[in-house]
């Protein structure tokens, strides 16, 4: 409907204005009736018109878990809502706008309220600008650094579940060079004292009867064994016995083996061969040692490819247990404090059209609030199953919990219950714009002393653009 000029010259927030001005903006906008419960504009729209109220009243809310929330009520005419595309391509509407009760309002597309107010005040276009500009920043500069304590946090347990393998991968590759030249001393040991041919293909054999099920875990045995082949070796006349019973004891050889290959040797044959065994019996066992610390190096650089997404789409099928599995791991140098993390993934979840690395965004911030909340000590039970059309993700962990107060404010922007220098309150507000904006998701909070459940709500297929 046609506005009239006659109509906003009543309106104080027009005041000052010429006729000819209220002629350009009358004619650039239009008059809009709306009814109680009408919804005008939405939140996370793009906020491409300026509204202006001119009779009746309208509610402003926001989604917040669940509910929709009153943010505010405008009833006097001239308060007005939203134009944020006016000085910012991205602005957005941060609230819902309804009527309130039957009304009127002046609609003024943004890009028109831009080329009037240039034209009339550009000074106050400079100040506008300026103000939306710093908070921006000032907003972008705290994300940042959420993100930058983040990836530090993930960084220094990367190094440490890293460094454990890497450790011992180089003790043992140490070590295989000392067994590598005893076994290498002992063969040249047992060439000088003419051992037959038929004798070490025999001692060999015999060799090969040895096998991991022989040997004993149980440290007091071991000990005891070690002491017996020790005595048995000294007293054989085998001059470097107390380096040679550690690794026989070791392998699950016991006096009954050491005899029944003394009747393959002779005198200058037995310490050279038993030190050959020995050593092949070290090497193959710092060999499986190699095996599995490259084997968890391997897991561990998979799971931050998993957890980072590098070289993939943005948007794609996603599997959301392995997402979780990978934050997990990433997380493990905090669980092991005294977490233990329950799991009960649904095999019937299908993959979820989704940002793999955002999500992965999202369970890292929830799983690390879960452990703060339990200060490190409790059950974290992370579960997953279908509903309809939707993937349900739940984070349940038995902390203190959050009171009716907290739980209100969780997902506001910059709000923390956390102590200085260990939050920005932007984790939970991230993480709700990641499910709820970018992925067509809900997410809410359910809390009670000793059971908080985080809840994310997925669609199989996204409805809406990122």
């Amino acid at each position: 409907m046609l506005m009239r000029a006659d109509d906003l010259r009543s309106i104080f927030l027009f005041a000052g204005l010429g006729d000819d001005q209220l002629d350009l903006l009358a004619a650039d906008g239009e008059e809009q009736h709306f009814a109680a419960g009408e919804v005008l504009f939405r939140e996370g729209e793009p906020a491409d018109s300026w509204w202006v109220l001119l009779e009746g009243a309208m509610k402003l809310t926001r989604r917040i878990g669940r509910e929709d929330r009153v943010m505010g009520v405008m009833s006097t005419p001239g308060i007005w809502a939203g134009g944020f595309r006016a000085w910012d391509e991205a602005g957005v509407y941060v609230s819902t706008g309804h009527g309130d009760s039957d009304g009127r309002v002046f609609r003024l597309p943004a890009e028109k309220l831009r080329a009037h107010v240039e034209s009339w005040f550009p000074f106050g276009v400079h100040l506008i600008e300026g103000l939306f500009q710093t908070v921006r920043k000032m907003e972008a500069t705290a994300r940042q650094r959420e993100s930058l304590v983040a990836l530090g946090a993930l960084a220094a347990g990367l190094a440490h579940e890293l460094n454990n393998p890497a450790s011992a991968a180089s003790r043992a590759v140490d070590m295989l060079e000392q067994s590598t030249n005893t076994m290498l001393t002992a063969l040249v040991h047992l060439a000088e004292g003419a051992l037959a041919a038929e004798r070490f293909v025999a001692l060999d054999a015999l060799r090969r009867t040895i096998g991991p099920a022989a040997a004993n875990t149980d440290p007091l045995a071991l000990a005891d064994r070690e002491e017996a082949v020790d005595d048995w070796l000294s007293a054989h006349g085998v001059e470097a016995h107390w380096r040679i019973a550690a690794p026989l004891a070791a392998a699950g050889v016991d006096v009954e083996w050491c005899a029944r290959a003394a009747e393959l040797l002779d005198d200058a044959t037995l310490e050279p061969a038993l030190a050959w065994v020995g050593s092949t019996l070290s090497t193959a066992a710092l060999l499986a040692e190699v095996k599995d610390a490259t084997a968890r190096v391997s897991e561990l650089v998979n799971a931050v490819k998993s957890y980072s997404q590098v070289d993939r789409a943005a948007v794609q099928p996603v599997d959301i247990t392995e997402g979780i599995e990978s934050t997990l791991v990433m997380l493990q140098h905090k669980l092991r404090g005294g977490v233990e993390v329950v799991r009960d993934f649904d095999a019937a979840v299908p993959l979820v059209e989704a940002n793999a690395g955002e999500l992965n965004q999202v369970w890292t911030n929830l799983i690390d609030n879960a452990i703060d909340a339990m200060d490190g000590r409790g059950t974290l039970r992370v579960s997953t199953r279908l509903d309809g059309d939707r993937v349900v993700v739940e984070f349940a962990d038995t902390g203190a919990g959050m009171p009716p107060e907290v739980q209100a404010r969780a997902f506001d922007p910059f709000f923390t219950t956390k102590d200085v220098g260990k939050g920005t309150g932007l984790g939970l507000d991230i993480s709700r714009r990641i499910i709820v904006e970018r992925h067509d998701g809900e997410m809410t909070i359910a809390s009670r002393p000793g059971a908080t459940v985080m809840s994310v709500r997925l669609p199989i297929r996204r409805s809406i653009a990122s």
